[in-house]
């Protein structure tokens, strides 16, 4: 029986406490069926040894939630697994790499059609009263480049007293994005990956009116879309495509601008949601990419 561990948050990090347990569950319901032997063990218990880590077949980083507030510790930690050799999927080097949304920079030259974006090394008022000229737009959205689940997230609307908009803004590097309406009523649409195969497609909606933000803490409403418009897998496709290493999974996050265009979002490869909830099948497709690269 092949045996797998899920790396899981850091016990001292109590911020998703009430949500990774259900994934955890649902990725069990998944594996175990499959044969497989499933583990866990947080993942700040291995930034100084691998010793923990020997013996498993595949190690699923899908629940390292949180990582983003002890960074230094995780890249230091993903370093040491690629060194290793430690069967990490995905790669710990590309677990680095897309840790830090400076990524998108890359993509954006590359070609990939996303919103328009300033990056900067440390946000100030004077950096975001900038930018809506910059951006051409009176409303930002400004959030660190090493985050998740829209922490440190802001909204910042022309005219607004930066002083108290920004009581909370990142610390460090930002990305200042011009905002898309559109998320308000088109949501965010994501697309699974499994095995460079599409899995499912989801689509993602703020839950009462004037918020933002599309995560379930925030009141986010999921639902499976039976197939993935055209525009947006070819998007999907053209991200992929960039990316050298051979992935398990990947989730492909767009919205559509006011014209109706796709536009990437994020391209999750660390340790995204497969939003097992909204398609129960997709777990048994899961499993199968799982058992195909073990």
């Amino acid at each position: 029986m092949a045996k797998i561990v899920v790396l899981t948050p850091s016990p001292s990090d109590p911020s998703y406490a009430s949500q990774w347990p259900q994934v955890l569950e649902r990725l069990k319901e998944a594996l175990m069926p499959a044969g497989f032997e499933v583990s866990t063990s947080p993942w700040t218990d291995h930034v100084q040894s691998v010793e923990g880590l020997r013996g498993f077949d595949m190690i699923l980083p899908l629940l390292t939630w949180g990582y983003y507030t002890d960074y230094a510790d995780w890249c230091r930690a993903c370093d040491l697994w690629d060194a290793e050799g430690l069967p990490v999927a995905n790669p710990a080097r590309t677990l680095r790499w897309n840790s830090d949304k400076a990524y998108l920079k890359g993509l954006r030259d590359a070609g990939i059609p996303m919103a328009a974006t300033l990056f900067v090394d440390q946000v100030s008022e004077e950096a975001v009263s900038e930018a809506f000229d910059a951006l051409g737009t009176d409303t930002l959205i400004v959030k660190p480049t090493i985050s998740a689940g829209a922490w440190r997230t802001l909204r910042v609307q022309r005219g607004d007293d930066l002083t108290t908009a920004m009581i909370n803004a990142p610390q460090g590097a930002a990305m200042i994005q011009a905002y898309l309406p559109s998320i308000e009523t088109a949501g965010e649409t994501s697309l699974l990956f499994f095995g460079g195969k599409l899995s499912h497609v989801v689509n993602k909606r703020p839950g009462s009116e004037g918020e933002f933000r599309i995560q379930v803490q925030y009141g986010g409403r999921y639902q499976a879309l039976g197939t993935a418009p055209a525009e947006a897998l070819a998007l999907a496709e053209q991200v992929l495509g960039q990316f050298d290493d051979d992935l398990l999974y990947a989730r492909i996050d767009m919205t559509q601008t006011e014209a109706g265009d796709w536009v990437l979002m994020e391209a999750e490869l660390v340790e995204p949601d497969f939003y097992l909830a909204s398609d129960p099948a997709a777990g048994a497709r899961f499993a199968a990419a799982v058992k195909a690269r073990i």
